[in-house]
């Protein structure tokens, strides 16, 4: 095995930029930060035990969903359909922060609201935690909901839809 030599070898900057993300998460006691520079994007969190975890992704792929996949008003009736895009819907209600989304108050209760129940403008359909703070996401009008768009404890993004009030 060959000798290493003195200097240090020299880390990239994505791995550079991670750890000072990393390190504003910690001093500032965030649970969460993303950067995003041309193509890559990079979003840092940590989870209630401390450990810092890190990923990067490159802006154009879209990110993975999730393993339960969010609750919809209707299946599509074969493989073949695209994904549909919420956020131009007249009646989505879009996350006004990044976060994380719960669909429950706590969880051993029971969901806010499922599908198909109706709504009062201002009752509280979800909870968004940032910074340690719980978010209540309510109802912007009265009427039915037609589909939960994240499942409970699930990250969201600013401006991401949540649900669809009809």
């Amino acid at each position: 095995m060959a000798a290493k030599k003195p200097s240090a070898p020299s880390k990239s900057s994505e791995t550079k930029l991670v750890r000072e993300l990393a390190e504003i998460l910690n001093e500032t006691d965030l649970s969460e930060i993303e950067m995003k520079r041309g193509d890559l994007k990079i979003r840092v969190s940590k989870n209630n035990h401390q450990n810092v975890q890190s990923v990067a992704v490159a802006a154009p792929a879209p990110t993975a969903a999730p393993a339960a996949a969010p609750v919809t008003a209707a299946a599509p009736a074969s493989g073949t359909a695209p994904i549909e895009d919420h956020s131009q819907n007249a009646g989505a209600v879009k996350s006004p922060m990044v976060g994380t989304a719960y669909i429950r108050p706590s969880p051993d209760a029971s969901a806010f609201v499922s599908i198909g129940d109706s709504v009062s403008e201002g009752d509280t359909i979800m909870l968004v935690e940032a910074m340690k703070t719980f978010n209540p996401i309510t109802a912007p009008k009265s009427g039915t909901v037609t589909a939960i768009l994240v499942s409970d404890a699930q990250p969201v993004e600013f401006g991401e839809p949540l649900f669809i009030i009809d």
